[in-house]
């Protein structure tokens, strides 16, 4: 339809399969596996559930009226009641069980960890991609010299390869984030309007261990390990709060890596994927802007905005809950999600497909290298016997006259044949020359590049070969 709104990030960034994992049937099919998950736990721990309601639960699981959900929903204005009539509609004899004991957040709360993990692995997954993609690139150019930059002005000359691990490594830090979330993520379990049990407790007839192997088993059929110890209705909403500092994390090194390839892609040494037809201006057809890159930075702008969200949220939470948090929190962490599932579509498409111009890399290099290659020079003329005082004003005289020349008459530097052409250093041409090899000046670089790969990256990539089977990123415009 289009004349109604339509989220951008539906319609245009986050992929099919995130947006899955938020849509109405992943959310609404999941609280059918709590309520089976529920009442078999029940079962096996002593209430009159039967086999034959399990297995009627399980035979409608997948089948949801939604038309009749939404009937219910108006009448009774309870969306998790509106359900759990739906579900009893097509599963009569189970009915009078589902939902036994819970509350809403049962269902509620236990679905939304759920999903959060599960998009959690899928963004694991991706930034595996982004650092094998990356790591192919880093190690193609770890050798090649590139200007450094600090205060975007020209420093130390790096390689084109080492700068990629520094992305890399931003994003080595995320990964961390997004395994340490995944290994700590508890489900609520059932703990009742207020946290304490108490109904649960009821049913158990004051056995206390039946109470809390409830929570055991649901959790172990649902695929978690762990548990919230002790909660209030709802799970704290910290860990809304937490995982979407994760993710903001992420958006920072993929702004970090599209702001970087933005000035490259100015100088006209690395550039984005551009294709065949693509067109970069309406009004300026010669134009290659660099708007996957632009893209990722508007998308994780806001990212690191909406991050704020589940933190005011988690805050403002009175006593044992209010219901402020559902409204806001249906909107902050769902297009997170599908906002970074943006981002890193994005971010693999583009350093899949990275294009470099070593000729342009060259030139800006030899604009710069003389100044850069002083300090050598000046120790090879104290070693043939000059002054290094004396000749270290030498240089700073020739090297403003040069960038006069350069930046005030627009002509090439100069510099080295002032220096060689001046007596006191006493070098010939050719020894002043002998220090434009740019290879000279990047240090550690190629070996760097190595060590990173080899001990950091390749480890991971070893840790999950699942994710390095997956299509690459598709993006729809």
């Amino acid at each position: 339809m289009k004349d109604i709104y339509e989220s951008p990030l539906a319609s245009r960034y986050a992929s099919k399969e995130m947006l899955y994992l938020f849509s109405p049937d992943k959310k609404f099919t999941t609280w059918r596996r709590l309520w089976i998950a529920l009442a078999r736990a029940e079962m096996e721990l002593g209430l009159p559930i039967t086999q034959a309601q399990i297995d009627e639960m399980e035979r409608e699981k997948d089948h949801i009226d939604y038309e009749l959900a939404a009937r219910k929903e108006k009448e009774l204005r309870h969306d998790v009641m509106a359900h759990i009539h739906t579900y009893g509609a097509s599963c009569p004899n189970a009915m009078p069980i589902i939902h036994l004991g819970a509350t809403s957040c049962y269902v509620g709360d236990n679905t939304d960890i759920i999903i959060m993990g599960e998009a959690l692995q899928l963004i694991r997954d991706k930034l595996v991609r982004i650092l094998a993609a990356l790591g192919r690139f880093a190690d193609e150019y770890k050798a090649l010299p590139t200007l450094g930059y600090t205060h975007y002005q020209a420093a130390q000359m790096v390689t084109v390869g080492k700068r990629a691990t520094l992305w890399m490594n931003e994003l080595l830090m995320d990964l961390e984030e997004v395994e340490y979330r995944l290994s700590n993520l508890k489900l609520l379990g059932c703990k009742g309007t207020t946290g304490t049990q108490a109904s649960f407790l009821e049913l158990f007839a004051g056995d206390q261990e039946k109470v809390l192997e409830l929570d055991r088993k649901i959790a172990a059929e649902m695929g978690f390990d762990l548990v919230q110890p002790v909660s209030g209705q709802t799970y704290t909403r910290k860990v809304d709060s937490a995982i979407l500092a994760t993710l903001s994390g992420v958006a920072q090194s993929a702004h970090k890596f599209a702001t970087d390839l933005r000035l490259l892609c100015h100088m006209k040494e690395v550039e984005e994927p551009f294709e065949k037809n693509q067109v970069g201006s309406s009004a300026m057809p010669y134009k290659r802007n660099p708007m996957r890159s632009e893209r990722i930075c508007a998308l994780a702008r806001y990212v690191i905005s909406d991050a704020m969200n589940p933190a005011m949220t988690a805050s403002t939470q009175w006593f044992e809950r209010t219901l402020d948090d559902s409204a806001n929190k249906r909107i902050a962490v769902s297009e997170a999600f599908l906002a970074v599932d943006a981002i890193l579509n994005l971010y693999e498409n583009v350093a899949s497909n990275l294009v470099v111009h070593p000729k342009v890399i060259e030139k800006h290099i030899m604009e710069e290298l003389p100044f850069m290659a002083t300090e050598n020079i000046l120790m090879d003329a104290v070693k043939k016997g000059g002054d290094r005082q004396e000749l270290h004003e030498r240089i700073r005289t020739h090297s403003l006259a040069a960038g006069s020349k350069v930046k005030d008459e627009g002509l090439p530097n100069d510099l080295l044949e002032r220096i060689a052409a001046d007596p006191a250093f006493g070098l010939s041409r050719e020894d002043v020359m002998a220090h434009l090899d740019p290879a000279d000046y990047i240090g550690c670089c190629p070996q760097q590049v190595e060590r990173f790969l080899r001990d950091h990256i390749q480890p991971v990539l070893d840790k999950y070969p699942e994710a390095l089977q997956g299509v690459g990123a598709e993006i729809k415009v």
